[in-house]
């Protein structure tokens, strides 16, 4: 293939992405978020994602069971059952570490987002791999494995320090009803509020 039919065939491939995910409503997926900082052991969990345009996600998480993690638009809510402990941060300043997700937001412009963006096929699938435009983004690079239908079955992303952290997709729903109340964060009982990520 010509470099100028596999530029033309990514193009391709990144618009049809953009479009699937920034139409779409609401969302449903599993996933699994596997987290490997350097010289340690990996770190694994999993659940479901619920997304409800604009802003709302809901992870409801399997492993580690009743951990939650709820925006709503204004705030995100994280809560660890092990400690009973509930962070609070406003959305907006969680933007940078969520930036490789922001297709799950709608927000996905590979152009505005990516520099030096490669795609290679991985068996029917093309691992597409960048380059955050923005100097003061804390990974170097990241990667989206996607299929022929423009669905995103993984992502992964290295920061400077060598750390990675990859979510896997499976199982993936466009369009699902979804009732605007996952999306509220309500205080579990006796749980301890921690604004700004500061104890």
């Amino acid at each position: 293939m010509s470099a100028f039919a596999a530029d033309t065939k990514l193009e391709t491939l990144l618009k049809g992405v953009e479009t699937r995910y920034n139409r779409a409503k609401t969302l449903q997926v599993l996933f699994q978020e596997d987290y490997t900082p350097p010289s340690k052991p990996k770190r694994s969990e999993k659940g479901i994602l619920m997304l409800r345009k604009p802003l709302r996600m809901r992870w409801d998480y399997s492993q580690p069971a009743g951990k939650l993690l709820i925006s709503d638009s204004k705030f995100l809510w994280v809560y660890t059952p092990s400690d009973n402990h509930v962070q609070k941060v406003q959305l907006k300043e969680t933007d940078d570490t969520r930036a490789p997700l922001a297709f799950l937001l709608g927000h996905m412009d590979f152009d505005k987002e990516f520099k030096n963006i490669q795609g290679k096929a991985e068996g029917v699938d093309t691992r597409v791999s960048a380059e955050p435009k923005g100097d003061s983004l804390p990974y170097s690079e990241v990667q989206f494995l996607i299929t022929p239908d423009f669905r995103i079955r993984e992502v992964k992303w290295t920061s400077f320090d060598n750390a990675v952290t990859a979510f896997v997709f499976d199982q993936e729903r466009l369009e699902p009803s979804l009732d605007p109340k996952l999306f509220v964060f309500v205080m579990p009982k006796g749980a301890e509020l921690v604004e700004g990520g500061q104890q």
